[in-house]
Parts: C-alpha cells; structure tokens; sequence
C-alpha cells in the first residue's frame, strides 16, 4: 500500500513545517487552508458562471422560438457561435485577445473573465435545450395566450416560460454540475481554484496522491450539492399531475 502522509495539509505553505493546527494560526497559512481558499473560487466561479448561463441561456432559448426571423437568427448566431468553440479556447480569447481589442477590460479580474468564458460557452447549450422545452407545449397555450389580449412578451412571461423551465430542469441540472467540472479551466490563467491549487500543492509537497484525491472530493462533493438543490428544486416546482409529483 502506497505510503500516504496526510499530514501534508497540516503544513506551512512556506516553509512546509508542520502545524499543531491544521489551520493556519497568526498569518501563517496550511495547505488546507489554501485548499479551502481554491474551494471557495471554484465555487464562486461557477455560481457566477451558471447565473451568466441562464440568464443569457434563457433569453437565446426565447429569442429562437419568437416568430420574428430577425431574433430568430440572432439567438441561433449566437447558439452555434458559443457552442462549437472549446471552452478552453474561449477563456484564452476573454483573457488575451478581448482585453487588446477593448483595453476597459483589462480592468477587469481574471476570474470574472472565466466566468464570462464560461457562462457563455454554457449558454449555447442551455439555449437549445429552453428551445426544446417550449417547442415541447402545445400550440394551443401560446393561441391561449394571445387570445386573453397578452401581448408575446406577456405571453412568455405568464403563460410559456413558467411550464417550460419546469420541463428543463433535469438537463439544466446536468448543466449545473458540467460548469463546476468546467470551472478547472480557470487554472490556465492564474485562477486559484482547485485545479490550480493541486498542481502548485503537488510540486511544492511532492505528495500527489493525497492532493489530488482531496481534490477529486472536494469535486465530487459540490457536484452532489449541486445536484441535490436541483433535485430540490425540480420536487418543489413539478408539474402538478406528472409522474412524481408530490414526493
């Protein structure tokens, strides 16, 4: 059996003496403190990301679903655009390429970059999928509506949107956990997140084993998180009269 040290988390980031505590005392700063720290920034990175994903997500799903070809043709652009460049790609261009063309970004942190990268990338995915969910109702409701005097955008409002999203949930929540898979791409650009940490931690301590199964933990556990809040969520708005409802 592999020769395992966890102690190594209870160390000095600086001069890798051992604490009595594993967390850091008096300025002094432990690998799990750093480890927790990176925690915090995946997290935060993709909660972020995921509020960019939805809200640009939603409003492309709407757009290419209105009667009006013009927005039609703008949310499929913008669709294809995002979805067919690799998300590591797309944060290079936001973190190189888009601070050169529009100097104001440079102002701007790195990690609110990645979350636009990776918001965006997300978006294009989720944009098909609250496409699939209005195509989904029957045409009778978006008659129905009109036909009360909304207007399309109260329609989508009041009458398509509420069912539609509660149709969407569980790929939305495959979503949610692929951004926090996809945050490790914000290491590639000097995020301190968890992937950023293993790799510094692991050259630092030479102890790769207990690194990166932490990591790999840590991962596992805010995707379960993830997934049981949606599972939450998808309990408490089901549609009534389907398959579960009420459980």
């Amino acid at each position: 059996m592999a020769d395992w040290d966890w102690q190594v988390f209870c160390r000095d980031t600086i001069d890798g003496e051992a604490r009595p505590s594993c967390f850091g005392e008096g300025g002094d700063i432990t690998y799990l403190d750093w480890m927790l720290s990176a925690w915090g920034w995946t997290a935060s990175v993709s909660l972020l990301a995921l509020a960019v994903a939805m809200l640009f997500g939603c409003l492309m799903g709407i757009l290419r679903t209105t009667p009006n070809r013009g927005l039609v043709l703008l949310g499929d652009a913008w669709t294809e655009l995002f979805r067919n460049i690799p998300v590591l790609v797309q944060v290079f261009l936001w973190y190189f390429v888009a601070p050169e063309l529009v100097p104001a970004l440079k102002q701007i942190p790195s990690f609110l970059l990645v979350v636009l990268g990776l918001g965006f990338f997300t978006s294009a995915r989720i944009s098909e999928q609250v496409k699939a969910g209005i195509q989904s109702l029957p045409r009778g409701q978006r008659m129905a509506g009109q036909a009360l005097g909304l207007t399309l955008p109260q329609t989508y409002r009041h009458v398509l949107l509420p069912t539609a999203l509660r149709i969407v949930i569980p790929p939305l929540t495959s979503e949610s956990m692929g951004i926090v898979k996809n945050s490790s791409v914000a290491f590639s650009v000097s995020v301190a997140e968890l992937t950023m940490f293993a790799r510094q931690a692991q050259e630092e301590t030479s102890r790769g084993i207990e690194i990166y199964l932490a990591v790999t933990a840590l991962y596992f556990i805010t995707s379960i998180l993830v997934y049981q809040a949606a599972r939450l969520i998808e309990q408490r708005l089901r549609i009534p009269g389907t398959i579960g409802a009420g459980k």
